[in-house]
């Protein structure tokens, strides 16, 4: 008999502070049944390090919706999100090997290194802009625009038409897992799918110095991204490459601002950066759970029937405080090392995007202490509002005093 766990992960003061909840699912068992919904199922959360880490490379799950047996037809809403959801995260090798082969090559490290200098820039043309206020949103003012703009840069978009990508991915993304905004998706996702169409169409007619075109061009022994992979990898790597980030910045400043001790010493050796990203990715990490995996047969974990279908998991957040794991796990500290994390995930779908996110947070954190040195919170912590998912861990809004 399966028992329900009862919290309610998704209650605005959970949200705000999920550790201790998430420490006492964790010590009670390695898997819990939620009985809130996630992408129009009842997951189970797997909380234990060890455990998670085993669940991302576990070949009895399958991240590919397409193998399960459907008891009905798939929703507008569910059509709507499937038809920019066929990239690496939603398919099984050998797909996602032939999937990650072909956008690895066109989302090199090289091409990575090149944006420290434009990165650098836009971090201080924001701050910049911040001159003369007493309070700013750090989230719509700094934490959300350089990563956005990076990416878009990266992809070949115009700075004119970046602010829909917020509105398409927060839509898309936060909707979809809801599971409660299924007009508004559909229309987001058309959207999203009309403008990139438009615009491979331009790149293939006249190529450009950018990640679309590499990606319009890009062929290995003679195999090309198909039209509907396209969308939905440049999906994928607008969200993937500016969500995490935002979150990896606000959160990171919070934390500072909440460990002041940490935030001195940061100050006063910026050259801790490393492992001070690195620590702010298991304290407060940017993503709260995996990306979703339905068993493809009944199996046990920890002593629990897990039956075939049942959508499972990785709680990272759990993870990542685990003190099997990390000595003294609910301490922030800057300087921790070794730190074996899996905020980036783990396996064959850990973040290719991992290197550009924490470039970005690198810079991003040390421009904002060297050059804001009064920064503070401009409200309590239980005032923050934060995003009502399981999968993104961070604030709609982060006030802070300049």
């Amino acid at each position: 008999m399966t028992i329900e766990t009862p919290i309610n992960l998704l209650a605005p003061e959970v949200l705000r502070n999920p550790h201790p909840v998430l420490a006492a699912m964790r010590e009670d068992s390695a898997i819990h049944k939620l009985t809130i919904r996630e992408a129009g199922a009842y997951p189970w959360l797997v909380t234990r390090y060890a455990d998670c880490m085993a669940l991302l490379k576990d070949e009895r799950f399958t991240k590919d919706a397409s193998k399960l047996e459907r008891k009905r037809p798939p929703t507008d809403t569910e059509t709507a999100a499937m038809s920019i959801n066929h990239h690496m995260l939603t398919v099984d090798p050998p797909d996602h090997t032939r999937l990650r082969g072909l956008v690895h090559k066109a989302f090199t490290p090289r091409m990575i290194a090149a944006l420290q200098t434009r990165i650098q820039e836009v971090a201080d043309l924001l701050i910049d802009r911040m001159a003369g206020k007493r309070e700013i949103d750090l989230i719509a003012d700094y934490a959300f625009v350089l990563p956005v703009t990076v990416i878009a840069d990266l992809l070949g978009i115009p700075a004119s038409d970046q602010d829909n990508f917020r509105r398409w991915s927060q839509t898309i993304v936060i909707g979809g897992l809801r599971g409660d905004r299924g007009d508004e998706l559909a229309v987001a996702a058309m959207e999203f799918i009309m403008y990139f169409h438009e615009m491979f169409e331009r790149r293939r007619a006249e190529p450009q110095d950018d990640l679309i075109t590499a990606l319009v061009q890009v062929e290995v022994a003679g195999d090309v991204l198909e039209p509907q992979e396209l969308i939905s990898m440049v999906f994928l790597l607008l969200v993937a490459g500016h969500e995490t980030t935002v979150n990896l910045i606000g959160n990171g400043t919070l934390a500072l601002l909440q460990n002041p001790d940490q935030l001195d010493l940061l100050r006063r050796k910026p050259e801790l950066i490393d492992t001070a990203i690195e620590e702010m990715l298991r304290y407060d990490g940017p993503v709260g759970a995996s990306t979703m995996r339905w068993a493809l047969g009944d199996l046990e974990i920890d002593g629990k029937p897990i039956p075939k279908g049942a959508m499972v998991l990785a709680s990272l957040l759990a993870a990542n405080r685990d003190p099997a794991a990390f000595e003294n796990p609910d301490t922030f500290d800057i300087t921790r090392n070794p730190n074996k994390h899996i905020a980036f995930g783990h396996g064959i779908h850990y973040c290719l995007g991992a290197p550009l996110a924490r470039l970005e947070g690198a810079i991003a954190m040390n421009t904002l202490l060297r050059r804001l040195p009064t920064l503070r919170l401009a409200v309590r912590p239980d005032e923050l509002e934060w995003n009502e998912t399981l999968l993104l861990h961070g604030m709609k809004a982060l006030p802070v005093g300049l």
